[in-house]
């Protein structure tokens, strides 16, 4: 059921917060109480005079208002009741902590079940949940301690585990956080209605989201469309791995397609920010909040030391971020700011010499400032005060975030350890626009993230659409046709594959391999002969007619019928080209190394649909091979215009007939200098589908 929008707002933004419980109860008003909450405070506990130096009334009924905000500090099956309740009287939302739902077995999913009734479309966080802090407000449905203070704009986190919640709380990173939400068991309030209310809130300038899964991708991704609309980055945190949902026995795209892929596929495609650890989740959350996307990858580091250069660039070398040479015209301002020793290199070295002058520094910076990059870094590690005299890095940072300032650029301080950055040094940087960032491999995986947020969002957004197979069938009805079967069907799609006939003797062989011309292969034919290699069921580059007498004879002593079929000539090199469907997901492309290496290589790319030109090139250009497709030391050059051409009629494939069709896989489709043939396939559909399929426009 779709939550109540009004509700939502008034659940997140209240004016009036009600507790009903005990110990944790009371802790949610210390706490909106420390955080200067200004709005109207209640409290129901039948037991207690007051909790908190509030009055309690003896019982929800009883309160003088309509909450906006109920915090649940009762027993499972209270909460179940108390939610009823306060739906019927028109409260604005409620947070449940209890546990004992459906983490608990089934008992505690029928609990779950009745919970979400009473509910209805009013906002519940929960149940097994801590609740969220509205640091904007002061607003505290949060039973515990935690180290978010007043601001008045920041970045929403909304996250799976409220431990994990409490943790990003405690950072001193200097990140602002406007918003900590909490989702629990998710049972009635999901990740995508607290994104949803966080894209609306005008003091919120990036969102965080850290998740198992996604309980709607396809309203996930127009909330992701309206948050790029408003120029609001998203950074995602994905936790768990695991295999594809409904996964896809016995076929290469099972073992390769995973959860955290296709999750990846779609951050991507909708130009979400992606972090590996909470670290560089944090650190991604703050450059995006003090500058947004960044216009590309290129980049420009200043340090006077060159062990801090050698250290960067070497650490850059794992990311997609570039450090481009400077010009010559870039060098001769630079010259002339610097000793004659320094060499003009990026990352820079500045030296010492001019450490600890203001208008020096200043004046190499601004020189520096002339150059186009996207991110203008500035590498410094700050002493402790209290043990040293820290003038000289001022000056210097002093100078640099003027320098920033004068030339309008995007800038960052990056120190090479984390904690080498003081609250005090963060917060000026953040006043003056400057990004502080902590730690190397930290910043650098930011900085990656934002830059490939910005260059995706320099095109239009192409968001994918969800395709799903007809929801009336089941696995049981669907059919693997055997190779033969399958290659009808490509060749009907317009798919080029060999010409090839299946045959039922060795004389039917020898007439098929004699009409279509040496060398040939023979296969057998079975709906569950996937891995034909493995079993003995393949043979390839026969000449001679007594080689296939051989093959066949042995063939069909297993298998009723084997195809024979003419050898692709002169490969370039073998891909493996698969669609694939996920319950979650829908249709997906997966484009990888081929041939019977696919699984050890685990050399893919996978993409959602509907896909144009430039994402198939993108994804080629993405894997390892992609040296042997344009030629590597010599070799041939593969037909790339025709290998996007068949792999595009492929995705097309899913428009007409993606209802019906669970699995297309090719590997290997060999691509030549002048074309690209689909050398195997595997074909799954829903059965009795095909036969009319292979009939249409024939």
């Amino acid at each position: 059921m779709q939550l109540d929008r009004d509700r939502l707002l008034r659940f997140l933004n209240p004016k009036s917060i009600a507790v009903v419980g005990g110990r944790e109860s009371e802790r949610v008003l210390e706490q909106c109480a420390k955080l200067s909450y200004r709005g109207i405070l209640w409290a129901v506990n039948p037991n207690q005079p007051e909790l908190a130096g509030i009055p309690c009334v003896k019982h929800i009924n009883e309160l003088p208002g309509i909450p906006d905000a109920v915090f649940l500090g009762i027993s499972a099956d209270q909460s179940v009741d108390s939610v009823g309740l306060l739906k019927a009287m028109g409260a604005g939302g409620v947070v449940c902590l209890a546990s004992g739902f459906k983490e608990a077995g089934k008992p505690g999913e029928e609990r779950q079940e009745q919970l979400v009734q009473a509910a209805g479309s009013m906002p519940v966080l929960g149940p097994n949940c801590y609740g969220y802090i509205n640091a904007l407000t002061g607003a505290v449905l949060f039973p515990d301690q935690h180290g978010l203070c007043r601001v008045d704009q920041g970045v929403a986190i909304i996250t799976a585990s409220g431990n994990l919640g409490i943790n990003f709380t405690l950072q001193q990173r200097n990140l602002p956080i406007a918003w900590l939400i909490t989702v629990g068991n998710q049972a009635v309030m999901g990740i995508e209605d607290a994104l949803e209310a966080a894209v609306e809130c005008v003091n919120i300038q990036a969102i965080g989201l850290h998740i198992e899964g996604l309980r709607d991708v396809p309203r996930f991704i127009q909330i992701a469309e309206n948050a790029r609309e408003k120029g609001i980055v998203i950074i995602v945190l994905k936790a768990g791995k695991s295999e594809i949902g409904s996964k896809i026995a016995k076929s290469h795209t099972a073992v390769l397609a995973g959860e955290s892929r296709l999750y990846s596929a779609l951050f991507q495609r909708l130009g979400i920010g992606q972090a590996d650890t909470a670290e560089e989740f944090l650190e991604a959350l703050k450059l995006a909040y003090v500058h947004g996307p960044l216009e590309g990858n290129r980049l420009v580091s200043m340090s006077c030391s060159g062990g801090e250069a050698s250290l960067l660039a070497d650490l850059a070398s794992y990311r997609n971020v570039q450090f481009p040479a400077f010009t010559p015209e870039h060098e001769s301002l630079l010259g002339e700011t610097l000793n004659n020793y320094v060499v003009l290199s990026n990352p820079l070295d500045y030296h010492t010499f001019i450490w600890g002058d203001f208008d020096r520094t200043h004046r190499m910076f601004s020189a520096m400032m002339k150059g186009d990059f996207d991110l203008f870094i500035l590498i410094i590690d700050f002493p402790d005060p209290e043990r040293c005299d820290d003038s000289d890095w001022r000056k210097t940072l002093r100078a640099y975030v003027e320098a920033c300032r004068e030339h309008q650029v995007k800038g960052a301080v990056v120190s090479s350890l984390s904690e080498n950055i003081t609250c005090e040094i963060g917060k000026y940087l953040i006043d003056n626009r400057v990004v502080p960032l902590q730690g190397m491999n930290q910043a650098l995986a930011a900085i990656e993230s934002l830059s490939q947020v910005g260059m995706e969002w320099k095109s239009p957004m192409q968001p994918p659409r969800m395709s799903f197979l007809d929801p009336s069938t089941s696995s049981v009805h669907r059919e693997s046709l055997d190779e033969h079967a399958s290659k009808q069907l490509l060749e009907n799609w317009r798919i080029p594959v060999p010409p090839g006939e299946r045959v039922h003797s060795i004389p039917e062989a020898l007439e098929t391999a004699s009409k279509i011309g040496f060398p040939v292969a023979v296969k057998a034919l079975g709906s569950n002969l996937e891995h034909k290699s493995e079993t003995g069921g393949v043979m390839i580059g026969l000449r001679e007619a007594k080689q296939i007498e051989t093959g066949v004879q042995r063939m069909l002593g297993m298998w009723q019928s084997v195809r024979v079929e003419k050898m692709v000539a002169d490969p370039v090199v073998e891909l493996m080209v698969s669609i694939s469907h996920d319950s979650h997901f829908g249709h997906f492309l997966m484009i990888g190394a081929g041939g019977t290496l696919v699984e050890m290589t685990d050399d893919v790319q996978l993409l959602l649909l509907p896909v144009d030109d430039e994402q198939i090139l993108g994804a080629l250009r993405a894997l390892k091979i992609w040296p042997l497709l344009t030629g590597y030391r010599g070799r041939k050059h593969a037909d790339l215009e025709e290998l996007v051409h068949v792999i595009r009629k492929m995705a097309g494939v899913m428009s007409t007939y993606g209802q019906n069709i669970y699995e297309i896989e090719i590997n290997p489709l060999i691509v030549s200098e002048s074309g690209a043939v689909a050398a195997d396939a595997l074909i799954r559909v829903n059965e009795n589908e095909w036969k009319s399929w292979i009939m249409q426009d024939r």
